[in-house]
């Protein structure tokens, strides 16, 4: 597939490119960059993608390699789906252009040392689909690469539904709820509950006592924490060892909003006062699930 160039002014433009060979990679990705070098009020594009690619590109390039940025995507996605959702923003805010005018080529890290799990894959599949959401109120243009090679045809099947150029786009908010209704495994029957909302001080102890280091341990506090100030919590269940410790809460009320904890706050961050985004910055995987009886329930996972 190859970078469709037309696209409503003004509006988030969100594509994707499946290329299977090297060829394939610079056939979506020349005409990408060149349409960012010659749109106005832009500045450069940028591509982030694996090193290997990025060579690719400068020699394709040649002369105009100097024009356009060139970062590894090991260098920009280092944690999870919300960190990128944070980078991608603050990269905006400090460098594009008016209405966030800027052209990336973007190709998330899908073959790290054991690949990422059907868990993590998920994970990035939804906030594909809430990208659609997030950023539609900027003009940016993004370029999404899954080279099949690495990501695999579930993946980029996965992928297509989560990127309006495809032929198969869906309703983000709607495949969003159908990655959210896949059932999370249950708590051991050994979690520690707690009745009403826990403390910080006593994850905190509990993390230590988990393994967490006090610095960790803090991080993990604060962020159940955060998720708290969701509603009012009836409960709480606390399982695992460190890196692997988890908090779930039972918030009263139901949680509807998609985009929970998504959109970025303004000023630096994450830093407590900032609610479910902090925690999303914190954790390796924040849940949001419908309780039983009625509610939420919130699974946060340090790592």
């Amino acid at each position: 597939m190859t970078a469709q160039p037309a696209h409503t002014p003004g509006a988030f433009d969100h594509r994707m490119a499946a290329p299977a060979t090297d060829e394939a990679f610079l056939a979506a990705a020349l005409p990408f960059l060149a349409e960012g070098l010659a749109a106005p009020d832009e500045p450069p594009p940028v591509a982030i993608a694996a090193p290997a690619k990025l060579d690719l590109l400068r020699d394709a390039l040649g002369g105009d390699a100097k024009e356009v940025g060139l970062v590894p995507h090991t260098d920009w996605y280092t944690g999870s789906a919300a960190n990128a959702v944070a980078r991608a923003a603050g990269h905006l805010a400090a460098h594009a252009g008016p209405g966030g005018r800027i052209h990336l080529l973007m190709e998330p890290v899908w073959n790290g040392r054991a690949g990422r799990s059907p868990r993590e894959s998920a994970e990035w599949i939804r906030y594909e689909a809430l990208a659609n959401l997030l950023f539609a109120p900027t003009a940016t243009t993004a370029l999404c690469v899954y080279d099949t090679r690495i990501a695999g045809s579930v993946l980029v099947a996965a992928a297509r539904r989560a990127h309006p150029d495809t032929g198969v786009y869906e309703d983000p908010v709607r495949l969003a709820a159908e990655l959210d209704a896949v059932p999370l495994p249950p708590p051991p029957a050994d979690a520690r509950r707690l009745t009403g909302e826990p403390g910080p001080d006593t994850v905190r102890v509990w993390a230590a006592g988990r393994g967490l280091g006090a610095a960790d341990a803090e991080l993990f506090a604060a962020a159940v924490t955060e998720a708290a100030s969701l509603g009012r919590v009836t409960g709480a269940l606390l399982w695992g060892e460190a890196p692997g410790c988890v908090c779930e809460l039972t918030l009263a009320d139901r949680v509807d909003d998609p985009l929970a904890g998504f959109v970025p706050p303004p000023g630096p961050g994450p830093e407590p006062g900032q609610g479910l985004w902090f925690a999303r910055q914190v954790c390796a995987y924040v849940d949001l699930r419908d309780a039983q009886g009625g509610g939420t329930s919130v699974r946060l996972q340090y790592e």
